[in-house]
């Protein structure tokens, strides 16, 4: 095998990392993957960390590999610390720099092109399909809208002037210099922006205006927000503060297609604010019911329509499979021997088909400025 190049962050993505396949999937369009490449994860040792063997240590925070496998990868030096192979029963010290070898795979995302909207010389903005990150984050890297424009278009750096949730689309703004990031910044801070986004919901929503004013709160650790509703004068609430308007544009009987204007920013605040509502986005399987499983019990797929949802039980991980594409036999990547996901594109555990949300970001607007993306198909009900 070739002498291993290790990439870093600093490396941005190029255009030749990505490959186009259609999975034979409900996607026709097929998804956008990228190919397996060698990285240096590089962290350093928290206070709480300090004194623990390396081997315990990335098994008790790092839970994605065995015991057996990183016990192999620090004998081997995929593990190492200051820049040194160590024993296997070496125990870290706090400030110390850890570096993790791995033959990283990215999760694949629906291979809808990332649409430039304006070029201006402070501000780009672009219209994000569903199922791409924003920015690096998890299992993503190179596969979010910051890396494919950096390596389609050479856009770099740039600074998110908000966030949409990687399953919803719509409008993203950029400022292409950190000078512009903090006009943004301040004009957010003030409450001066104005935010609007469209919704395909269940059932005929009503026809006047929907103000939804009930404090969210999210759990992390089930990644699912709810509505506080004050019952008890006494009780002091959780939550944050938060406000949603809503104006219904159509509806044919079946589904609505609304007008959300966030007043505030809270996590899923218009999914929750909907499902509040009883009107709750119409292939939002997180929150078409009340109570929902368990995030452990749930399969990856974020996603299913509406129909799914009600007549076929949710996947539990263990009947998630590997999801082995055969056409990435023919895509050009060397097969590492240490390498917990090897043959595969995808990484285990990736759940297969899943869609973007009917929820999309519109238009933003502030002081003498106004950004709006065209809509998507779905918004037009039959």
């Amino acid at each position: 095998m070739a002498a291993i190049i290790w990439q870093t962050p600093a490396n941005g993505p190029e255009a030749k990392d990505f490959v186009f396949l259609n999975d034979g999937g409900i996607h026709s369009a097929g998804k956008r993957y990228v190919r397996p490449y060698y990285f240096e994860f590089i962290s350093h040792v928290k206070n709480r960390w300090a004194g623990k063997a390396i081997v315990d240590l990335f098994t008790e925070e790092f839970r994605g590999r065995s015991y057996e496998y990183y016990e192999s990868a620090v004998k081997c030096g995929r593990i190492q610390v200051d820049d040194k192979i160590v024993p296997v029963s070496y125990v870290v010290r706090s400030t110390q720099k850890i570096s993790h070898f791995v033959h990283r795979h990215e999760p694949p995302v629906l291979a809808g092109n990332v649409s430039i909207l304006h070029i201006e010389s402070d501000v780009i903005t672009v219209c994000k399909p569903a199922s791409i990150p924003v920015h690096p984050c998890g299992q993503y890297r190179k596969n979010t809208i910051i890396g494919i424009l950096q390596a389609e278009h050479d856009f770099a750096p740039l600074f998110p002037i908000h966030r949409l949730d990687r399953l919803v689309s719509g409008l993203l703004i950029f400022a292409r210099s950190a000078d512009k990031a903090e006009q943004f910044r301040q004009q957010i801070d003030a409450g001066l922006l104005n935010k609007e986004y469209i919704a395909r919901v269940i059932g005929i929503f009503p026809e006047e205006e929907q103000v939804v004013d009930a404090n969210v709160n999210y759990d992390a650790r089930e990644g699912r927000s709810s509505v506080e509703v004050v019952e008890q004068m006494d009780i002091a609430l959780e939550g944050k503060a938060a406000c949603t308007r809503f104006l219904r544009i159509s509806t044919n009987g079946t589904h609505s297609v609304v007008l959300c204007k966030p007043v505030t920013g809270r996590t899923h605040q218009i999914r929750v604010h909907l499902q509040h509502c009883g009107h709750p986005i119409a292939n939002d399987d997180l929150y078409l019911s009340k109570t929902v499983t368990p995030r452990s019990a749930r399969g990856t797929g974020a996603n299913r329509t509406a129909s799914i949802h009600k007549h076929q039980p949710l996947l539990s991980d263990s009947t998630i499979s590997e999801n082995h594409n055969p056409d990435a036999d023919h895509v050009d990547f060397s097969i590492d021997p240490m390498c917990t996901n090897c043959p595969s594109l995808s990484p285990k555990g990736y759940g297969g088909d899943e869609e973007g949300l009917w929820l999309h970001c519109l238009r933003y607007s502030g002081p003498n400025w106004s950004y709006e993306c065209p809509s998507p198909d779905w918004a037009v009900l039959s």
